[in-house]
């Protein structure tokens, strides 16, 4: 059997906006199995950047749980929180999130660095995954020197070149053109397809929804589908 990755079960969020509650989530139950790759769909105020963010421990639930890789978020400290997407979970985001005064290759270097890794295998490491994706050669370059879907490709790097068991992705095509938005799909396939990594993607996009081997849609903060499309 699947080894399940991510469990959340009754997940409420709600914010305030004015002196109006605003409920992100409504009791949501949810879950993962590892090799999945799974893509939160819905309209805006959905829920899908909210379950995202839940999961990945940047935003803690109002009730409910979220285990992920076997660990109940909801009993860890902000710190404890911190270590967790350090070593466990890689982030994507649509703004890429490099720090524009590292090259390429320093960038996806960084992560390692906070891990306490020595400076010759980090190197080494980044630069092989670089070459992997495809832009071995551009390590030395800035982010502002790159376009954008290479600069997607390095923020993938840096996400996976420590090996986590769980890649989150929110919206990861809103800043680029179909050519480059298929690119980075197909590189997103082959990393859950040959490594057998564990994907989930909040997404307005259809094509990236097409990539998803499970596709979630929700509406007003619950789950109003959930299917695995049927390939032929």
């Amino acid at each position: 059997m699947s080894e399940t990755v991510v469990s959340c079960t009754g997940v409420t969020r709600t914010y305030q906006e004015d002196t109006v509650p605003v409920y992100a989530l409504r009791g949501v139950d949810f879950s993962v199995q590892q090799g999945e790759f799974v893509s939160l769909s819905g309209p805006s105020g959905s829920g899908k950047s909210t379950l995202l963010n839940v999961i990945g421990g940047l935003d803690r639930p109002d009730q409910g749980t979220v285990i992920v890789d076997g660990v109940d978020l909801s009993e860890l400290s902000e710190s404890e929180l911190a270590d967790m997407r350090l070593h466990k979970i890689g982030f994507v985001f649509q703004a890429y999130n490099l720090i524009p005064v590292l090259s390429a290759l320093e960038n996806v270097e960084f992560i390692m660095q906070l891990q306490g890794v020595g400076s010759v295998e980090r190197r080494q490491k980044a630069q092989n995954i670089l070459e992997s994706l495809g832009i071995g050669e551009l390590g030395n370059r800035r982010p502002g020197e790159l376009s954008g879907g290479q600069q997607q490709r390095v923020a993938v790097a840096r996400s996976i070149v420590t090996g986590p068991v769980l890649l989150l992705a929110d919206e990861p095509s809103a800043n680029l053109d179909s050519v480059t938005t298929r690119e980075l799909l197909d590189l997103l396939r082959d990393l859950n397809e040959k490594r057998g990594m564990t994907i989930i993607t909040a997404t307005h996009d259809p094509m990236v929804m097409s990539y998803a081997t499970r596709q979630v849609r929700l509406r007003d903060g619950a789950i109003e589908q959930d299917e695995t499309p049927v390939t032929v």
